[in-house]
């Protein structure tokens, strides 16, 4: 069974969603029967390639949050976070263009590390306050994975990993996806938000089974290109 997700390493219910999600594949006895692809999103491809700015100046200067507003809301993802065991430290993270980023996973994917290198860009971008547009940071956080660095510049250079990043894109656009994370469950089944394990663990059976899945009543907590919705 494929299960596809698509996200964007700067989404904090991206990185909360993926814990409570593998921690759902931990407690299912269906986990070597699940193929994860991980699939490319951008919540701001407005961004200009080597911007970099601070979350407070991000909500303030690019969303027109009120400082208070944005104070509360980051507050409120950090106690969540919490409860998936992830010390969100937003007062370091470097808000930028995540398009590098997602051809890194490109590469990584094709080499059967797509989640352990989702896990190091939500690492360094929301614990450790890494500039994930950066190529020598993308080329150093690739090399913790044992890629070779003369490939992963290449792979950020290349024009048919633009394409392939630009076509899952478009892909969710099509699909009627505006938020992320969104979970694809066997291509039949979608999954919306930061959902609980206990979600995710119903739903991957049920998909499993080939039994019809129904939406749940728990709130979509997810990011759109507009806002996180809290």
């Amino acid at each position: 069974m494929k299960i596809e997700i698509w996200s964007d390493v700067m989404c904090p219910f991206c990185y909360i969603g993926k814990k409570n999600f593998e921690n759902a594949l931990k407690e299912l006895s269906l986990k070597d029967k699940i193929d994860v692809e991980w699939k490319s999103f951008q919540l701001d491809p407005s961004l200009e390639m080597g911007e970099a700015i601070t979350t407070a100046q991000y909500f303030k200067e690019k969303k027109g949050f009120p400082e208070n507003q944005a104070k509360q809301m980051t507050a409120q993802v950090t106690e969540m976070g919490k409860s998936a065991g992830i010390d969100f430290n937003f007062e370091k993270a470097i808000i930028t263009n995540t398009f590098q980023a997602h051809k890194l996973i490109h590469l990584a994917k094709k080499n059967d590390l797509g989640s352990e290198m989702e896990e190091e860009l939500f690492k360094a971008h929301f614990l450790e306050g890494k500039n994930i547009g950066d190529s020598e940071t993308l080329i150093n956080l690739g090399k913790k994975l044992d890629l070779d660095s003369d490939m992963i510049k290449e792979a950020l250079s290349s024009k048919v990993l633009d394409l392939e990043v630009k076509h899952e894109i478009i892909e969710a656009s099509q699909l009627g996806i505006s938020g992320v994370p969104f979970f694809v469950i066997n291509q039949k089944y979608g999954v919306s938000g930061a959902q609980p394990v206990e979600t995710f663990k119903e739903a991957i059976t049920q998909a499993y089974n080939e039994s019809s899945f129904t939406s749940n009543d728990n709130k979509d907590l997810s990011c759109s290109e507009d806002d996180c919705s809290i």
